[in-house]
């Protein structure tokens, strides 16, 4: 067995014995406190609001940093132009021109379409760090970038359906996001 492999499979069962607490001690990570991330949630929507206003799994992934089932989610394949929004904040986010099939069944893209409205984090995991990719007013969980992406950037934007809201080109203007109509011309 390969030995980094081993030394995740090591490490993952370290995790569930010791917890979180430990792990980041061993590792040197820190994280914000599940009462810091709250605090800079609720600038925008008391925790209350949200639960009323997002689905459970759309809660569970933006605030409360889930995932959601790949290829059991609303736009792992849809290829409709339009532009993909924050569902809490409605921050313009990605691009359907930026869109394509990872294989993985999320929605991927090779860019985000407002870089100033993302925020990536090291995420600490049981394989190793990630980068966490969340919204910058609303703080809300999106997914994960990782460097496995096809060109011009080669990075993959794996982002869960439940984070997002989907604009259509046509309905940009209405909703608006006019700014954007320029990029489906």
């Amino acid at each position: 067995m390969n030995k980094i492999l081993l030394a995740s499979l090591v490490f993952g069962a370290l995790a569930v014995f010791v917890g979180p607490s430990v792990i980041d001690r061993i590792t040197g990570s820190e994280q914000a406190s599940s009462d810091e991330k709250v605090d800079a949630k609720e600038k925008l929507y008391s925790d209350e609001e949200l639960k009323q206003r997002l689905t459970d799994i759309q809660y569970e992934v933006t605030q409360e940093d889930g995932t959601e089932k790949a290829y059991d989610n609303e736009y792992w394949d849809l290829k409709d132009e339009g532009i993909y929004v924050d569902i809490v904040s409605g921050e313009p986010l990605f691009s359907s021109k930026d869109k394509y099939d990872s294989g993985t069944g999320w929605p991927s893209f090779t860019k985000p379409l407002s870089k100033e409205n993302i925020v990536e984090k090291d995420d600490p995991g049981i394989f190793g760090m990630r980068t966490e990719i969340r919204s910058k007013e609303a703080d809300s969980h999106l997914g994960h970038v990782f460097s496995d992406g096809p060109e011009p950037t080669g990075l993959r934007y794996c982002m869960n359906s439940a984070a997002l809201q989907f604009i259509p080109v046509e309905d940009l203007e209405k909703e608006g996001y006019e700014e954007f109509k320029s990029e489906f011309l």
